[in-house]
């Protein structure tokens, strides 16, 4: 079940749906508009195998994946 990312096209509210189907009515949680824009998400990948030329991972700084924004777990 992807989840998709819209901003309204009246308020300019941005929200986030769980879409089961293409019979899934999306309107805005603040003016319950239907019209919406679908937008493009992104996401931080858990890394590619390159080491940063700094000789710190993200990992190991604030932000960023086991850096406490994502919500995971690095114990």
């Amino acid at each position: 079940m992807p989840i998709y990312e819209y901003v309204c096209d009246d308020c300019g509210e941005r929200y986030e749906r769980i879409v089961m189907n293409s019979n899934t009515k999306i309107t805005c949680p603040k003016c319950s508009s239907a019209k919406h824009t679908l937008q493009l998400s992104v996401f931080a990948p858990h890394g590619n195998g390159v080491k940063s030329s700094g000789g710190s991972s993200p990992a190991s700084g604030s932000g960023g994946c086991c850096g406490g924004a994502c919500g995971c777990s690095s114990n």
